[in-house]
């Protein structure tokens, strides 16, 4: 499940939504994803984590870390939690700048980040 907080929503109001979402939906462990930790967003799923048993909230959230959320949805609480913050933090990485192709260096060059065109 996924709930829009717009900037110009009632956190209130949007707390009551994702309780409902929550109570209709599902009985289980949850695990929540938040963006930034104490925007609103995360405020309003923290809160909905303190109200409700077996909930973990992780805040940060990128792709990586939702995949392996989904991908391992089966596995308990604890472990779950484990291999999505695992997932994000691996997900993140300096990559360096490559070789444009159809274009060698020649062992000349001095400058190896200044290509001819």
């Amino acid at each position: 499940m996924a709930l829009d907080v717009p900037a110009s929503a009632d956190p209130l109001a949007c707390l009551q939504e994702a309780q409902a979402m929550l109570d209709s939906s599902h009985s289980g462990p949850v695990l929540v994803l938040s963006d930034v930790f104490g925007a609103t967003p995360h405020n309003i799923a923290q809160e909905l984590a303190k109200r409700r048993a077996s909930t973990r909230l992780v805040a940060g959230v990128n792709l990586p870390m939702l995949l392996r959320a989904l991908c391992y949805r089966q596995e308990d609480l604890d472990s779950l939690v484990a291999r999505a913050i695992a997932g994000g933090s691996q997900g993140i990485m300096q990559v360096t700048q490559t070789t444009p192709q159809n274009q060698n260096i020649r062992a000349h060059d001095q400058d190896r980040s200044h290509h001819q065109q």
